[in-house]
Order: structure tokens, then C-alpha cells, then sequence
């Protein structure tokens, strides 16, 4: 878990903040005793989380993919190829819905903005050499050409909510 108390506790008001404006269908299924909070979540998502990533094309249309997700400091961030279709699609319209899903155990879903970490031309975030260290951690120094090749984004969420059907079992369990 990277969090701080204070990402925790911006992570936690806005679970609060999307169930509560959430429709009554949703609330009756995402409800205290199946949902997790933002320190929980965070000890829950580690390493690396397959997420469904949708992003719009020029014409509206949605297009889904997969992507490697990393939730790190209560925000999901991903990479891809910079010449990939969806990195088109950021670089014009970086509205995105995410979902990480392990089976009925555990859901996260994800709507916010993008924003990219590494731009070809123009200053990292400020955060970058970190993330980098912790990319190339994960992945190793040479997997990519990591200033070419592939482009990062961080997801600033406006709306997240986390769906688990057994609380104690998810938290209990480690990750495989």
C-alpha cells in the first residue's frame, strides 16, 4: 500500500461522495456490507490489476480494451503504445470508464479524466521519476523504451465504487 493518510482520506470521500449520488438500483447492490473502504481497497489492489479501459472514438462510439492498471496513491494509472488506437482517443477526448473485475469477488468501477504522465514533448508530472522507478520495478529497466515507446496516464477519478460479495474473505485471503 503507497497511500497517504490523505490520499486515503481523498479516496475514501469520494467512495462516499459516488454511492451516495449513485441510483437506488446501484445502492441495494453496493451497500456497507459489500463494499470495501479506501484503506481496504488500497491493501486490495496491489501489483498489477487487468482493467477494462473504454475510451470514444471521434464518431462517439465506445471502444474497450485491456490494459495493465496500477493503483497506486488511490488512482489508477496504465500504459499503453503511443501510436495505439486508444492513445488517439486519449489524446482528444480523455474521458475513460475503467473496471478491474476478479469474478464475483471483487468490482471497481471507474469513471474520470485521464491525465499523461510521460508527454512525448513537454514536462513529465512531477511524480514521474517515481512512478518510472516503480514501472521499471515491476516491469524491468528494459522492457520498453520507456521514453518512445510507451506513454502513462493517471486517472483522476470523479466517480469509483467497489462492489465485494464477502468483505472478510477478500481481505483475509492474499492476492494470487
Amino acid at each position: 500500500m503507497r497511500e497517504t493518510p490523505e490520499e486515503l482520506k481523498e479516496l475514501q470521500a469520494l467512495l462516499d461522495a459516488s454511492l451516495s449520488r449513485s441510483s437506488s438500483h446501484l445502492r441495494s447492490i453496493i451497500n456497507d456490507e459489500h463494499t470495501l473502504t479506501a484503506e481496504q481497497l488500497a491493501q486490495v489492489l496491489t501489483g498489477m490489476c487487468t482493467l477494462a479501459l473504454s475510451t470514444v472514438t471521434a464518431k462517439g462510439e465506445p471502444r474497450i480494451s485491456g490494459v495493465d492498471g496500477h493503483f497506486l496513491h488511490g488512482k489508477w494509472h496504465f500504459g499503453t503504445a503511443r501510436n495505439a488506437a486508444k492513445a488517439r482517443h486519449l489524446a482528444v477526448r480523455p474521458a475513460v470508464s475503467a473496471a478491474h473485475m476478479r469474478g464475483e469477488d471483487l468490482g471497481v468501477f471507474t469513471h474520470g479524466t485521464v491525465e499523461i504522465l510521460n508527454p512525448r514533448d513537454g514536462e513529465p508530472a512531477a511524480d514521474w521519476p517515481d512512478l518510472l522507478a516503480y514501472l521499471k520495478g515491476f516491469y524491468g529497466d528494459d522492457s520498453f523504451d520507456w521514453d518512445d515507446e510507451v506513454v502513462y496516464y493517471r486517472l483522476r477519478p470523479h466517480w469509483m465504487t467497489v462492489y465485494t460479495s464477502d468483505v472478510a474473505k477478500l481481505t483475509a485471503a492474499p492476492r494470487s
